[in-house]
């Protein structure tokens, strides 16, 4: 296989870099015969924190071509990472590894209440059962899911059955993330310790410094939440009834919020078509927070958070390369120049060189 060398001004330092990649692994080292894939602005890749790929609609199950197509998607659009906090089935051995793929952080099917969550998704084991069954998932693949709150006025999850699930996830090696996009299960989410905050609409702001003390990160999907605002504010009668408007409208200073605090916060997007990575670093720039912290929350904050490093030798092998600087114009973020995971090259814009 022939070694592949990007060079260019790497982030965030911005820094120049010259890097090969040596099998699966990126070096400083020169390697003799090295075919220059790219020159520009170089991230170790964009990641996706939240996304579900694989089902066309809400309750289908997993379909192996669909997932494929999404993860390709992803691919061409610069994401060499993902994280699935929620699958409609047990992903095939490929995913994650295939050249098609990124690599994939992933918590299987998502862990529900009774009565609560989408029709045909996810499990719904008894309160008494749920930490166990978190346990033996986050222990096969890194992380489980947890739908602690759904439709206004259904229960939420009691903090003690998810203090437990926090507790048997993080002695098999695991991480925990929730579902939540009400107040209250924002409180429990953060007193039980959790791993990761998805969506977090409703949040107490007075809860942020708790959750940059223990780590708790924050993934607002914030483009997804605003879309769904809007069309709910285009029928002023709709808007008026719905539980969604009060949080969705302050979901944005919250995030900003969230940054100022020093959370954890994490780019996903959590909707299709995939592939949109960009739009929700837009959202967060729009939100106030500085483009810099908002392609970090979607590339090497992201990558670290999971546990991956950027572009240093012994990296895995993983770039989205880009004319210019992003943090200065983020149309860059539409047209990366060669994508390389794994040290293959995957994308590369018709007509670069």
């Amino acid at each position: 296989m022939a070694v592949l060398r990007v060079r260019g001004f790497g982030l965030p330092e911005g820094e120049p870099v010259d890097l090969y990649a040596d099998g699966d692994r990126w070096t400083s080292d020169p390697v003799a015969g090295a075919e220059l894939v790219a020159e520009g602005w170089i991230l170790p890749g964009l990641v996706d924190a939240h996304t579900h790929p694989g089902a066309e609609t809400p309750g289908q199950p997993l379909d192996d071509g669909i997932l494929r197509e999404d993860l390709r998607a992803h691919l061409e659009s610069g994401v060499t990472l993902i994280r699935a906090p929620g699958l409609a089935g047990d992903p095939p051995d490929w995913f994650g590894r295939a050249d098609e793929s990124p690599r994939a952080f992933h918590a299987g099917p998502w862990l529900a209440q009774h009565g609560q969550f989408m029709e045909g998704w996810g499990r719904r084991p008894k309160p008494a059962d749920l930490p166990a069954v978190a346990a033996e998932q986050a222990a096969r693949t890194g992380w489980a899911k947890v739908v602690i709150d759904w439709q206004l006025g259904d229960d939420v999850m009691p903090v003690e059955v998810l203090r437990e699930a926090v507790t048997r996830v993080h002695a098999v090696g695991g991480r925990l993330a929730v579902h939540s996009q009400h107040a209250a299960g924002g409180v429990v989410a953060v007193e039980a310790g959790v791993d990761s905050v998805e969506h977090g609409m409703g949040l107490d702001p007075e809860l942020l410094s708790r959750m940059a003390a223990q780590g708790t990160a924050l993934t607002p999907t914030l483009s997804v939440i605003t879309a769904s605002l809007a069309k709910i504010n285009a029928d002023p009668e709709r808007a008026r009834k719905s539980w969604y408007v009060p949080g969705a409208s302050a979901h944005a200073r919250l995030t900003a919020a969230a940054v100022e605090a020093g959370v954890t916060v994490l780019a996903g997007t959590d909707s299709r078509p995939h592939g949109g990575i960009a739009h929700e670093i837009r959202a967060l720039v729009a939100a106030g927070v500085s483009p810099h912290q908002a392609i970090a929350a979607a590339s090497w904050t992201a990558r670290s958070y999971l546990g991956l490093p950027g572009l240093v030798d012994g990296a895995p092998a993983d770039a989205a390369v880009f004319d210019g600087d992003p943090r200065t114009d983020l149309g860059q973020l539409d047209k990366p120049r060669a994508v390389i995971v794994r040290g293959k090259r995957v994308h590369r814009r018709v007509g670069s060189q």
